[in-house]
């Protein structure tokens, strides 16, 4: 059983509630990081859910950040994203491994350097924003794949997932999911086939 209590302070002692207003600039606003939402699916391309509700959150209002690190095909690279609803800001690397047949990048060790060092480079975007507070919402699409290929280092996401400074939700993605992200996430979805 739970039991409450009536609120013991006199509405008539306004002293209470008063806030010294010259010292109310010297407080700093404290933002609380949101959660860490993972998503895993047997396989690619199966997340039109998170992609839908991040168009909802930007019609909102919301800044959402939607990275997909291993799509490609538009050649946008960081400083090539697309806006929409003017607040959801969506990045694909300039080059990645949908653009080539596996031979090709097999075949030409240019083309594997290029789709890492974009990769990398989005990567690094990714960091500064989750370090800076500047959005409602992040989504890293297919980081696991990332770092199961060895692009991205997996200690260098936990610590900057330690570090973030962002009011809303952190979402990544992939198949894969790296027992040590499955600890640190606040929520875990399967989406079956």
């Amino acid at each position: 059983m739970v039991t409450s209590s009536a609120n013991s302070y006199s509405k008539g002692n306004l002293d209470v509630v008063k806030i010294n207003s010259a010292l109310k600039t010297n407080f700093k606003k404290f933002t609380q990081n949101g959660q860490i939402q993972i998503y895993q699916s047997p396989y690619r391309g199966s997340y039109s859910s998170i992609i839908s509700d991040s168009l909802r959150n930007a019609a909102l209002g919301r800044k959402v950040l939607l990275v997909q690190f291993m799509k490609g095909g538009v050649k946008q690279g960081v400083h090539n994203a697309i806006n929409l609803c003017g607040k959801l800001t969506w990045v694909r690397a300039s080059n990645s491994f949908d653009q080539y047949n596996s031979e090709e990048i097999e075949n030409n060790k240019n083309i594997k350097k290029y789709i890492h060092e974009s990769i990398c480079e989005l990567w690094n975007f990714c960091k500064k924003q989750l370090l800076s507070g500047g959005n409602d919402q992040i989504i890293l699409d297919e980081i696991f794949l990332a770092i199961q290929m060895n692009i991205i280092d997996k200690d260098d996401l936990i610590s900057t997932l330690e570090n973030r400074f962002i009011s809303g939700d952190v979402i990544l993605t992939g198949t894969d999911i790296p027992k040590d992200f499955l600890l640190m996430a606040n929520q875990i979805t399967e989406l079956r086939s």
